[in-house]
């Protein structure tokens, strides 16, 4: 039976958990650190989301996702989303995006929600495309490249409601985003 939950606050033992799928992940991508994200939530920038199996009993965390607040478009972003390698490939993922999309309609009740994804021409980053517009995401037609990581990004967005005040334009997306991210590193040190 799968559970979902979500936090607004630091909780160490639920981040222990998550934090194991976010490196298996994201180890390899420049993630931020763990002091950075507890960062983030002592300013009130993010939500922690996880996918809780309640049939594995020793790692019952099998997904997780960290959403951070862009105010300005009242939506949030997708900053990060994993799925434990045992457990991809079964539409965890999915249930995942769909369950922040419920989340965020009901919830917080925000407009929309927006995605970077890296943007190279590869077959695995064709797929994380595909897979976020089956998730109901859109692209932009603008490539970002960031001076801390060498992958170029592209945002996608899905807006949650007739009057969503989320741009087409992706430019725009990633003044946005770029603000967020910031405001994630603001007083950390931070290494090239």
């Amino acid at each position: 039976m799968l559970k979902y939950k979500t936090i607004s606050s630091w909780d160490e033992q639920l981040w222990e958990q998550a934090s194991i799928i976010y490196e298996e992940a994201f180890r390899d991508h420049s993630p931020k650190s763990d002091a950075i994200i507890r960062n983030m939530f002592v300013h009130n920038l993010c939500y922690l989301h996880v996918v809780i199996n309640e049939r594995e009993h020793t790692a019952p965390v099998i997904g997780m996702a960290i959403s951070g607040k862009l105010p300005l478009l009242h939506s949030c972003l997708i900053d990060y989303i994993a799925i434990s390698k045992k457990h991809r490939n079964n539409g965890y993922g999915s249930m995942l995006v769909n369950y922040i999309k419920n989340w965020a309609i009901t919830t917080i009740k925000y407009d929309g929600m927006i995605v970077e994804v890296e943007a190279d021409n590869t077959e695995i980053n064709k797929k994380r495309i595909n897979f976020w517009e089956k998730c109901g995401f859109q692209q932009t037609n603008y490539i970002h490249k960031y001076i801390w990581v060498p992958e170029p990004y592209m945002a996608m967005y899905q807006r949650l409601s007739d009057y969503s005040t989320i741009p087409a334009n992706g430019v725009e997306l990633f003044k946005h985003i770029g603000t967020y991210h910031k405001k994630c590193f603001q007083g950390q040190k931070v290494d090239k």
